[in-house]
Formats: C-alpha cells, structure tokens, sequence
C-alpha cells in the first residue's frame, strides 16, 4: 500500500477531484495550506498587485494498493498541471499497515468496501 500525498494550486482541485473520480479513486482526505516557497502570486487590490511570500495550496491525501498507485499518480499529475512555475508536488511513501475501526480487520482490503 502507498500514501499519495499532492500539493496543488486550489485553482486545480475540481479538476483533480473529477480526475481521482474517473480512475475510481473516490476516497481521499484534502486540507487548505499555506507555505512558503520560491513562487510568489500577486495578490490584486484596489488595482495595485502585492507580491506575497505566502502561498495558498491544497494537501491531498491517498491511500492507495501498490497495483492503484502509477494510475492515480498520472491522474493527479496531468489534472494538476498548468505549466507554470507553482504547479505542485507530488509525495508518495510506504504504507505498513492499515485496521478498519469497526471490524478490526487489516490489510490492504480494508481500503475499499466489499
């Protein structure tokens, strides 16, 4: 099993979402974050443009079985993709083990329902 972890531009979360959807990747955590990086956006106000240092992303978080794992990286990939300086990344990492709550079972099974 594997943890996908993606930092994307909250402008391309829609399309992410529809293209996790379309490989049946239909479980996934997200959270808005910020952080600081090379890229910087201008912020429009009052027509001046401000430079900030902050920059605001979504955290999308998979788990995934091993055979899941290149389909949904590549979903991920071309959906987030604008081709500009900030798109993203993409983190994937080891699962060792997984327990469903209620029936206590284990095992890459309990990713799914049956």
């Amino acid at each position: 099993m594997k943890k996908i972890e993606a930092i994307i531009r909250l402008t391309q979360y829609e399309s992410v979402k529809k293209a996790l959807e379309e490989q049946d990747i239909t479980f996934f955590s997200y959270w808005d974050v910020r952080g600081v990086g090379t890229a910087r956006e201008g912020h429009l106000y009052r027509g001046t443009i401000y430079d900030t240092s902050i920059i605001e992303r979504r955290l999308i978080s998979i788990i995934v079985r091993d055979e899941n794992l290149e389909k949904t990286v590549q979903a991920l990939m071309l959906a987030a993709r604008t081709g500009e300086i900030g798109d993203g990344r993409i983190f994937v990492s080891d699962i060792v083990e997984t327990y469903r709550i209620r029936t206590g079972e284990s095992g890459p099974e309990t990713l799914y329902t049956k």
